[in-house]
């Protein structure tokens, strides 16, 4: 029947639409709870209708079962009264009704198959639905802990770049120190050399005395040829 068919695929529709577009999970299964809830509505309001005109059917094969009854009835009484033509009339009438019972019965049998399907897809529908409900709860408590988990990763992530910039401030804090130990070093060197040339300054000075030393000498060694 074209309305189950349609019934499907309009299951099958939505339920692939929104995986194939799944972004947020928790969002994803709000909507396709909304969805299917609405396509419940309209569900249910087919499924009462074919079960109106499964009703309406089997009524129909009541009717003409009363109507076969009624004339068979009639047509014992007019035999009984000696209206064989009246009898005849009625009996007519009567087969009519019977040539049309089967067609009536088939057509019953099927709408009422047909309600029981519709009725056997709502009661999978609902079922469906209040599964799906209660499993919203956990899809949306997993949405939680991860985006919760996600906030720790991004976390984990800061503290290690944390550290790596301990690592680095402590290589730059070395590296400082290594250039200020040069430059302390450099000083200390530029210092004692400018001590070495003042000493040498005024040894430089010290060799002036040996001067005059050899010049006292000289003195005492021409005063000494003046005496002979």
């Amino acid at each position: 029947m074209a309305i189950l068919k349609r019934f499907g695929d309009i299951m099958r529709a939505n339920i692939n639409a929104l995986l194939d577009k799944a972004e947020d999970p928790a969002k994803m299964v709000d909507q396709m709870l909304l969805d299917l809830n609405e396509d419940l509505a309209a569900v249910k309001k087919e499924t009462a209708g074919v079960m109106a005109a499964a009703t309406s059917a089997r009524q129909q094969v009541n009717e003409c079962k009363a109507d076969i009854a009624k004339y068979e009835a009639a047509a014992k009484a007019a035999v009984k009264a000696g209206a064989d033509d009246d009898a005849r009339q009625l009996l007519t009438r009567k087969q009519q009704y019977e040539s049309t019972l089967p067609s009536l019965e088939q057509a019953a049998q099927v709408a009422e198959d047909n309600a029981a399907k519709m009725r056997q897809m709502h009661d999978k529908l609902v079922n469906d639905i209040n599964g799906l409900q209660a499993r919203r709860a956990a899809v949306h408590a997993k949405v939680a802990v991860a985006k919760a988990q996600n906030t720790v990763n991004k976390a984990t992530e800061s503290t290690a770049k944390s550290s790596r910039s301990q690592a680095a401030f402590d290589r730059m804090e070395a590296k400082a120190d290594q250039m200020l130990n040069e430059a302390n070093a450099t000083a200390e060197l530029n210092s004692q050399s400018s001590e070495e040339d003042l000493a040498n300054k005024y040894l430089a000075g010290g060799s002036a005395s040996v001067d005059d030393e050899l010049a006292r000498l000289k003195a005492e060694l021409n005063g000494g040829d003046a005496q002979q």
